[in-house]
């Protein structure tokens, strides 16, 4: 009868040891399994927002008679490229197009330039009463746009700017949101800079534009990308202020144009739908960079 070897006794320096490393196991496990439940979730809530993009993509790329074919498939038979130029035929979308940029690009411009130079009055000029005009400027953030539609039509119509491209720009180039922004921005830049260019005799506009501006261009980066969207895709007003909606229209009025009463070709306005994407989508591929580190650094709280 043979005998099994005696196992030495574990010394509590080595049962410390094992436990340790089981608890480092269960909790590597742990994080991967949160790693890969975040990723999970992640992946879901991207194909949301991807699959109508898709979607419209695909029926852009559609014959007529495939759009609402059964059993429905998401791509058709053949890539119809040529629904693509029939839009451009079909209605003078180009001509939408130009307007809608045009009128989003000068409004970006006078928006940036109005916010920044007001936002520096707010944030780093010493006057009586600042704190209580920039409360009250504020505070038209909670008035709906639609309440003011009425009036600033009436106020186009004094001007006689009703269906001009003025009337489509500059009544809604002075908003509270870009001073508010631009400002939180501001009040992170050291009031000792300005004070050493002052001391150095430089005046309050070289200042703004040669010294301020340039530590602001992240803000000005999400305000640009923010503003340009809200003009390229404004609606309403440019329905309520433009006549000849042929010359105009921006690309949201052009887009209307083409559910007519004899029918609406899907196809055709998926593929305008796709082109009127373009720019925003160019834009912010082109702004990314600028964007990310803007919202990052400023964000509505400041660094």
């Amino acid at each position: 009868m043979t005998s099994e070897p005696m196992r030495a006794p574990m010394t509590p320096t080595a049962q410390s040891a094992r436990a340790a490393a089981r608890g480092s196991s269960g909790r590597q496990r742990g994080a991967r399994t949160r790693l890969v439940v975040s990723h999970v979730f992640v992946y879901l809530v991207a194909a949301a927002f991807v699959s109508p993009l898709v979607y419209m993509v695909a029926t852009s790329l559609k014959p007529a008679d495939e759009v609402f074919g059964s059993p429905p498939k998401l791509w058709g038979s053949v890539l119809r490229w040529a629904n693509y130029k029939e839009a451009f035929t079909f209605l003078p979308l180009g001509r939408f197009v130009l307007n809608g940029f045009l009128v989003a690009l000068c409004g970006t411009l006078v928006v940036l330039v109005a916010s920044s130079m007001s936002a520096y009055a707010f944030a780093k000029l010493r006057w009586r009463g600042r704190d209580g005009v920039f409360l009250t400027f504020l505070a038209t953030l909670m008035i709906p746009q639609e309440v003011l539609v009425v009036p600033m039509f009436l106020l186009m119509r004094w001007f006689g700017w009703v269906d001009s491209y003025q009337a489509l720009i500059f009544p809604w180039a002075f908003t509270a949101f870009g001073t508010f922004l631009l400002r939180q921005f501001f009040l992170t830049i050291p009031t000792e800079i300005a004070e050493s260019a002052r001391i150095d005799g430089a005046g309050e506009v070289r200042i703004f534009a040669q010294i301020m501006l340039p530590l602001v261009r992240p803000a000005l980066a999400v305000l640009a990308v923010f503003t340009f969207i809200n003009y390229w895709n404004s609606f309403l007003w440019p329905l309520i202020i433009t006549n000849s909606v042929n010359q105009k229209a921006t690309i949201p009025l052009g887009l209307q144009l083409f559910f007519g009463q004899q029918g609406t070709q899907w196809n055709l306005v998926m593929a305008a739908s796709v082109i009127s994407m373009a720019p925003t989508t160019l834009l912010l591929i082109i702004l990314q960079k600028h964007l990310v580190r803007g919202i990052a650094t400023s964000g509505l709280g400041g660094r």
